[in-house]
This record gives structure tokens, sequence and C-alpha cells, in this order.
């Protein structure tokens, strides 16, 4: 080989090496400054819901905390795909992220087909809370306890009637795994939103409920309803007093709904890693555990990995109450 060859191949091989070298120091340059513009959280739910107030919530602690401001924008209908597509389809910046709930879940098993496969197409950075789910009957019902409602549903078969929000809801898969786990015949009754399930409620249209427990609080604390059990794991905070259905018997019901944030797939590891440390430091303050659980809302600060295996047991065990109950995909 030639001195001039030889020279040649060193010099390309030295700026090989000092482009690496770029490559790395940029990569952590970036890592350093970000976030330098405005961050986006997409929910797909209305201003002045629980998940809407959960991120607000979160994301002005984290944006105090980071320097930068935090913006939601709400989108919703459609059962969420419309906000989930536009944010799987967003560049992976870490700017625009997404509120993930049980919705997400759940509409992996509702819809015949996506334009997205939430587990491949996104990184959930961190569980936010979750929140509890209740079964509720009016105040003057005559079942006085659940193994009251429990025992004339196994007498009466097909007589007890469940009310629930519109199908393919939390609650209505959640009503829909409550008639599997107590193993008794009943008919659950959709309704297009709370409201309208309260309302059959107190009018006696329908026998219990199964309802997030926030908006039925204010009617439980009333003495308008009564709530016989909680379906998580744990009694509520704000209702003490009222067992879990796993208490009662029922051991194999479990149901709750939860928020989450993510970020499309392809978003750099560091700044997924500083995105979730910003989570995590927003949950654990004192100030915002507290608004959080003033909402109902049980914060569970967690990993990568924990954020990643919620969303995908979740999006397992709800496919399998959708096929045993017979939904049809929309």
């Amino acid at each position: 080989m030639s001195s001039v060859n030889f020279l040649r191949i060193l010099c390309q091989f030295k700026w090989a090496l000092l482009l690496c070298s770029l490559g790395l120091h940029g990569g952590a340059f970036a890592q350093a400054n970000y976030p330098s513009k405005p961050i986006k959280i997409v929910v797909p739910f209305g201003a002045g819901g629980v998940a809407d107030l959960t991120a607000r919530t979160v994301a002005q602690k984290m944006g105090d905390n980071m320097g930068q401001s935090i913006v939601i924008e709400n989108k919703p209908g459609a059962g969420g795909v419309v906000a989930t597509d536009m944010v799987a389809k967003s560049t992976p910046d870490g700017y625009t992220l997404l509120l993930m709930s049980n919705a997400t879940a759940v509409s992996a098993g509702l819809f015949k087909s996506l334009p997205y496969d939430a587990e491949k197409d996104f990184t959930p950075l961190s569980v936010l809370g979750s929140f509890d789910i209740a079964i509720v009957v009016p105040q003057e019902s005559k079942f006085s306890n659940l193994q009251d409602l429990l025992s004339f549903a196994k007498v009466n078969p097909g007589k007890l009637n469940i009310g629930s929000i519109n199908v393919g809801s939390t609650q209505h898969l959640a009503a829909e795994l409550f008639k599997a786990t107590a193993g008794i015949d009943a008919q659950v009754v959709p309704f297009n939103g709370t409201p309208a399930v309260l309302t059959a409620l107190r009018g006696g249209q329908i026998d219990m409920a199964i309802e997030i427990l926030a908006p039925v609080l204010p009617q439980i604390k009333g003495q308008a309803l009564r709530a016989l059990a909680v379906t998580g794991d744990k009694r509520a905070v704000a209702l003490p007093q009222v067992p879990t259905a796993k208490e009662v018997g029922i051991k194999s019901l479990y149901a709750a709904s939860w928020n989450a944030l993510s970020a499309p797939a392809k978003t750099p590891r560091d700044v997924v890693q500083k995105l979730n440390f910003e989570i995590q430091n927003a949950l654990n303050a004192p100030e915002v555990r507290k608004k959080l659980q003033d909402m109902n809302v049980e914060p569970q600060p967690g990993s990568l990995q924990q954020a990643a295996d919620l969303l995908a047991s979740e999006t397992k065990r709800w496919g399998e109450v959708i096929q045993r109950a017979g939904i049809p995909k929309q």
C-alpha cells in the first residue's frame, strides 16, 4: 500500500471517530436541553372529567419542575381512537404525549381494526393513578349488602337488572365481568352516560349500577345511593366502610380504571427516561398526591416496565371479557 493511500485511509478513520464522538455528545446535549419548547399532552376525553383533571394536575407540577410549559389538548370522541392515532403518528421527540387509560386497552378487543397497535406504537412512560369502580343501589333498595343482592340473583335468574354506561365502556365491561365472576344470570342495561344511569337507578328501572366512584360519590354521601362494594384490590379511601367485592366473596373480581402517560414508540430512550423521572417527581409531591386523592384518584408512581406490563395485561384481560360476553366488534 502506498503512503498516500495509507494517509487517506487514516484520515477517513479519524473523521469517522470524530463524527461518532459528535453524535454521542449531540445526544447528551439533546438530553441536557430537553425540553426546549412546550410539551403537549393529548387527552382523549373532554375537559373537566377525572382523566382530564388528573393530566392537568400532574402536568402542572411537571412543568414547574422542568421549567417548561405543558399544555393539555382535549380530543374526545371515537373511543379515543382519533386522539391515540394522532399521537402515534406524531414526531417521536418527546413533545407530543398521550394520556392512556384502560379505554386504550379495551379498544384493542372492541374494534375490528385500529390504525395503530397500542403496545407496539407507544412507549408507556408511567402510570399516573387508578380510581375505583363501585357497585351502587338506591338508598331505599331492598338489598342492604352485596350478599343479599347475589342471593336474589341466584334464586331469580335473569331478573336482576344492572345499569352501566355505553357498550364497551369500562363500566359496561366491569358489569359483564361482575356477572361472570359472581356466577349469576343478570341483564346488563347500557345507558348513554352516567346521568341517565343514575336517573334510571333512582327511578327503579334498574336494580343496581356499576360506575366509577367519583361521579356517584356525592349521591352516596348525600344518601341518595348506597355503595355495596368497590371492585378494586382494596377499599376506597373515600369510603373506608365499604368492602371490596373480594372481601364479600367474589374472589376473582377486579376492575379499576387507570390513567397513564405514553410517548410514540421511537422516542429517544434518554427522553423517555427523563419523562419517567419527572412524572415520578410530580406524583410523589405531597400537594399533587392530595389533589389526586381528593378526586378519588390513587397516585401510582412506577417504572417504565410497570407501565408497559399494565397495558399488556389489561389489553389481554379486557379482550377476554369482551369475547366471553359476546360483544360484537365495532
